[in-house]
């Protein structure tokens, strides 16, 4: 056999001892077959991704990020309120009118820290005029104060049902969501209430919770990109792979085809670490 025979042989060999996977591939079980009738151990089957020192199937796991917590509360578990209004009822002058005494009646109580005293004059309006944005944003506000941000959310939501540019709404809603901790959310329907209504308790609250809403794009930013890149090298693995194994189809069938005689190959040529 010529000497560029051999040397396609020896590089074939060669591509088999730095990733034994190869022989693994259905395509070269006759060749594996034939390596182990002489004695040589084959390695199991690698785990896929496992080859060059990384596991692809095992996610990357993601560093803890140190947050501004200090103002969020504990989530308020108490059940809907059970008034939110009938949106459906034709609400008379009459009702309107009551309803608009019954907030006067809650922003005073709220002025005097009654706060209990202003869910009910809110609650009584709301049941007469259901079809107020800023009844139930009003409400909403005295939640946020009792530290209720699910509560607020709910009556904040009903808002923004009714007017969709409600500032009030939006304005409350990002509060109690940033009682949460949702500062990506909260900072969303704060921006959208600045720029319908800007006030300083607005501008306040975002200038606090943005830190955080810039450390978690970041984060997110910075794992995308590992993600990717790892998506990248894998795929690159993939190609290379599967090049080393055509090219091992192809020499050995250029080898069949000039009649060469693998038994007279020594077995520590062929030898698979």
């Amino acid at each position: 056999m010529d000497d560029s025979k051999i040397h396609e042989l020896k590089l074939f060999v060669e591509s088999c001892q730095s990733d034994p996977s190869i022989l693994h591939n259905p395509s070269l079980g006759f060749f594996k077959t034939f390596l182990q009738s002489l004695g040589a151990k084959i390695p199991p089957a690698s785990t896929p991704g496992a080859e060059n020192g990384h596991t692809s199937n095992k996610d990357i796991v993601e560093s803890d990020l140190e947050l501004d917590d200090s103002d969020v509360v504990k989530p308020d578990d108490d059940p809907p309120q059970k008034v939110m209004g009938d949106l459906s009822i034709e609400v008379s002058d009459e009702s309107r009118d009551l309803a608009q005494s019954l907030k006067s009646k809650a922003i005073e109580a709220i002025s005097e820290g009654n706060l209990d005293e202003a869910i009910d004059h809110l609650t009584e309006a709301i049941t007469l005029n259901p079809c107020s944005a800023i009844l139930y944003a009003t409400r909403a506000s005295v939640y946020v104060k009792q530290k209720k941000p699910n509560a607020a959310i709910r009556d904040a939501d009903a808002a923004l049902k009714i007017n969709a540019d409600s500032a009030k709404g939006y304005k409350m809603r990002g509060m109690a969501r940033a009682m949460l901790g949702h500062w990506e959310d909260a900072a969303h329907d704060l921006g959208l209430a600045s720029n319908l209504d800007h006030d300083e308790e607005i501008g306040a609250t975002l200038k606090k919770i943005e830190p955080n809403v810039h450390k978690i794009r970041e984060h997110r930013r910075k794992y995308e990109r590992l993600r990717k890149e790892k998506k990248v090298r894998a795929t690159e693995h993939a190609k290379q792979k599967t090049k080393a194994e055509t090219e091992a189809c192809y020499i050995l069938f250029y080898i069949f085809r000039i009649g060469l005689g693998y038994s007279h190959i020594p077995l520590g040529y062929l030898h698979i670490p």
